[in-house]
């Protein structure tokens, strides 16, 4: 199982049934269930296009994010792979064991010194490549900050404006958006260190499956600009609390006196999985325990709006009903307690339908192992906990402390893949 608890959690049916339908939706989305439908011996196959492997004289593997590992590791089975790096967050136990790769742990969600080092150590690699060798880029959520190079500001400026967007409630898009300008090697700059051919194999952490937002786009191209980042500084107040050289940068990029990130495709990028591998497994289970279903795909937005729309569903929904969702909502965080998106999400639906009858049991879980500063991957509770206190914990974002009460927490540690957030409401 992949969640680690799943026997001290189910304490009555509608958990257990709840559970199972989250861990379908977990196994789906990893990478040995995802990456053999497109990798084999010979080629890889997308959709309509296919390129061949067997005309190149070697081939290797360059894989950052939070799936690094599991993807390398996939890869390798699936074909000849003659080694190459892989960089995945610290804390992290790699799942890959062979002597060919190297294998950078590095920062998330804030990049460190490390991500600097696995960033120059990838440069160094593509330079390095032959003309008759082939690179296969295996990219997931995670990368922006595991993989780290800036430009024209200090790694501990870029640290400060990535806690502050992240802390805002700014979108990964937005916060990628700023990141990208702010980078030697976002937004498909990297490419410019590239020797040989190369394809580009991607599981979507975003909402839409925007290429040129997962992992800020270090492998495809960039459709914003530098006048976008300074809007999204301005729509979260943040012009007057951002380092000064970030202003610098973003306002010399403004004026054209540096030039902008790439805005053509140099290799081919391919989305292999994305939050819908997770919620088509968890449709299925749902019917195999006979409920009806719907599929609420993408939520996103303000937790609190999200809550009240999800709540809403459930309400009206007949009994031997679930509401499946996924996709990512935001959190403005304004406390120092412990929590993440998940949790908030399962506590403020819960404020809404407290007072509903029916038993009614909800679940949100992010797919990659980890909510927010805690070491749980989410939560699960029923509408018949007492909620008495439950503002104060909400206002210091301290969700964690209020759910381990009622020991509502889930773990998992890390999944090794990363498809967003994934939830369930059961009313039996």
């Amino acid at each position: 199982m992949i969640i680690k608890n799943f026997s001290d959690l189910a304490t009555d049916k509608d958990k257990h049934v709840t559970l199972k339908i989250l861990e379908s939706g977990l196994v789906a989305g990893l990478p040995n269930n995802v990456m053999q439908k497109f990798v084999r011996k010979n080629q890889i196959s997308v959709d309509k296009y296919t390129k061949s492997l067997s005309k190149y004289d070697r081939i290797f593997v360059i894989a950052f994010g939070k799936a690094a590992d599991s993807m390398a590791d996939e890869a390798k089975s699936l074909t000849h792979i003659s080694g190459g790096i892989v960089v995945m967050p610290e804390g992290y136990n790699s799942i890959l064991k062979t002597k060919n790769f190297e294998i950078i742990y590095a920062g998330h969600p804030i990049p460190n010194k490390k991500s600097v080092k696995a960033a120059n150590k990838i440069i160094k690699f593509l330079k390095e490549r032959k003309e008759n060798e082939l690179v296969i880029f295996l990219v997931s959520g995670g990368g922006s900050s595991l993989v780290s190079l800036p430009d024209g500001i200090t790694l501990d400026e870029k640290r400060i404006v990535t806690d502050l967007l992240i802390k805002c409630g700014a979108s990964i898009e937005e916060i990628n958006c700023v990141r990208k300008h702010l980078s030697k090697i976002k937004g498909g700059r990297i490419l410019e260190y590239l020797r040989c051919d190369a394809i580009s194999l991607v599981m979507s952490d975003v909402i839409g499956d925007d290429i040129t937002s997962i992992a800020s786009g270090t492998t495809y191209y960039d459709k914003t600009t530098f006048s976008d980042a300074e809007k999204i500084l301005k729509k979260y107040n943040l012009l007057k609390t951002v380092p000064d050289n970030v202003l610098k940068r973003i306002r010399l990029g403004i004026e054209k006196k540096i030039p902008e990130t790439p805005k053509r495709q140099k290799i081919k990028n391919h989305i292999i999985a994305t939050n819908k591998n997770c919620l088509n497994a968890m449709e299925k289970t749902s019917k195999s325990f006979e409920l009806t279903h719907k599929t609420i795909y993408p939520v996103y937005g303000d937790v609190k709006q999200i809550a009240k729309t999800l709540a809403k569903l459930i309400v009206k929904a007949k009994p031997n009903t679930c509401i499946i969702f996924g996709g990512e909502t935001t959190v403005k965080v304004k406390g120092k307690g412990k929590g993440g998106r998940n949790q908030e999400l399962v506590l403020y639906i819960l404020e809404e339908i407290q007072n509903v009858e029916q038993n009614i049991t909800v679940a949100s879980i992010g797919t990659d192992g980890k909510d927010g500063n805690t070491d749980a991957c989410g939560a699960i509770l029923n509408n018949k906990v007492n909620l008495t206190d439950v503002k104060k914990f909400l206002a210091r974002n301290d969700s964690y402390n209020f759910i381990k009460k009622y020991k509502g927490m889930v773990f998992t540690g890390p999944t090794h893949t990363n498809l967003m957030d994934i939830g369930v409401l059961l009313k039996r």
